[in-house]
């Protein structure tokens, strides 16, 4: 039974992400994603502006004047969402967690695509896949999926999002909306990591995934781990690997060098992103995550109808 306070949350993430869908990223989501290729539908007489190379020969020759195949998309798709399920997604200092957040996205997404009568899966993770949705179609598996999104305790901290991109490898033989849902940041501690993009771990396994994979990568972020407030004396802890270290806030020259650092790491993950030639878009927790949704499906919808 599933307790009343749970059922709650997930109706009222239900209902604010319906009304997006239903209102405007609904639409886009059908306009930018494709399908699995094109079917036949009919045969029908050729009319002027037509296709020439959709000349279907055998009926021309028959009729004694031109026809034309019509074909349709095939639009059943397979949205696999996968999501970061680590420590650092308990983090939330503006408002909704990360993984509050992540649970919204992926229920907009997953909406958008039962309306669509797509398939959507789900794949939590940390240092391994912990829960592993096979895709199925309907609002009941929606719900289900968020459920498991919000409220699924996980059994680590860390996080391995190759070993996560490996195991979506081997499940999925079908090509698939890969979405990635998480905040890319790896395991060691928040002040130290200096990874350039080529450093990165998992590079190699996200660029398998995309080869095989229509691949999308939400980067999830708060504004306190890019600035932080001059509070003075803190302790900070890493939330994957448990470790700590005093700093004092109030040092100006301290602030700077952490913003630096962290300005140094998100340029080396945008970077990453553009050698596995993935798109990304990042999300933070203070901010509406509808516009930035909204310019992501908008900037590739228009690059489909110039590609």
């Amino acid at each position: 039974m599933i307790p009343p306070e749970i059922l709650k949350k997930i109706r009222q993430i239900e209902i604010r992400t319906n009304r997006l869908v239903t209102e405007t990223l609904g639409g886009q989501y059908h306009s930018v994603f494709k399908g699995q290729g094109m079917n036949f539908d009919e045969v029908r007489e050729y009319q002027p502006g037509d296709e020439v190379r959709a000349i279907d020969w055998n009926v021309t020759a028959r009729m004694n004047h031109p026809f034309i195949k019509k074909f349709v998309e095939e639009r059943e798709l397979t949205v696999m969402l996968l999501v970061d399920a680590s420590g650092s997604g308990r983090f939330g200092s503006a408002g909704p967690s990360k993984r509050e957040l992540a649970a919204e996205i992926g229920s907009v997404l997953a909406f958008s695509a039962i309306r669509n009568n797509d398939k959507v899966g789900l794949a939590l993770f940390t240092r391994h896949v912990e829960k592993f949705i096979p895709p199925r179609k309907g609002r009941r598996h929606v719900l289900r999926v968020i459920r498991e999104i919000l409220f699924y305790s996980p059994q680590e901290a860390g996080t391995d999002l190759a070993g996560a991109l490996d195991f979506l490898n081997r499940v999925i033989t079908r090509r698939a909306i890969v979405v990635v849902l998480s905040d890319f940041l790896e395991n060691a501690p928040r002040w130290s990591r200096r990874h350039t993009a080529a450093e990165r771990p998992w590079l190699t396994a996200l660029r398998q995934a995309r080869r095989r994979h229509d691949v999308v990568c939400v980067q999830i972020t708060d504004p306190h781990e890019f600035t932080l407030p001059a509070i003075g004396r803190v302790v900070l802890q890493d939330a994957e690997t448990g470790e700590q270290a005093v700093v004092d806030t109030s040092d100006e020259h301290w602030r700077a060098v952490w913003q630096q650092q962290r300005r140094q790491q998100q340029a080396a993950l945008e970077q990453t992103f553009r050698l596995a030639r993935t798109d990304a878009l990042q999300v933070r927790t203070d901010q509406p995550y509808e516009a930035a949704l909204g310019r992501f499906f908008a900037t590739r919808e228009k690059r489909r109808r110039h590609g």
